[in-house]
């Protein structure tokens, strides 16, 4: 199965998920959702993920300087995000339990 438009569907959720237990720079946070499991995702679709969250008011964004080279933008969660966050999680969760009823009859 082609993961790639599933990836599309959840990764707003998976990005919100990731900034709610620690703030991240766009790198940051594609390594968390690799190491998450979710291998597949690349650098610009979190990219712009992260800006359309942040454009979308449900993310703050402050910049860290680096020694190793230009200064790192980092997003945070904030209220609006964090409400987001548990109403999409709760979707998911029904979703996923209506499928898995769906998989498990024919099993």
């Amino acid at each position: 199965m082609d993961t790639s438009q599933l990836l599309k569907g959840v990764l707003d959720l998976a990005v919100l998920a990731v900034l709610r237990k620690e703030d991240g720079y766009g790198y940051d946070v594609l390594r968390r959702l690799r190491q998450g499991g979710l291998d597949g995702v690349g650098d610009a679709s979190v990219y712009g993920t992260l800006r359309r969250l942040y454009n979308a008011g449900l993310l703050t964004s402050y910049v860290v300087p680096s020694e190793e080279g230009p200064h790192r933008k980092y997003y945070s969660l904030n209220e609006p995000g964090r409400e987001r966050l548990v109403e999409s999680g709760q979707t998911w969760k029904s979703f996923a339990r209506a499928l898995d009823d769906l998989l498990g009859e024919g099993a």
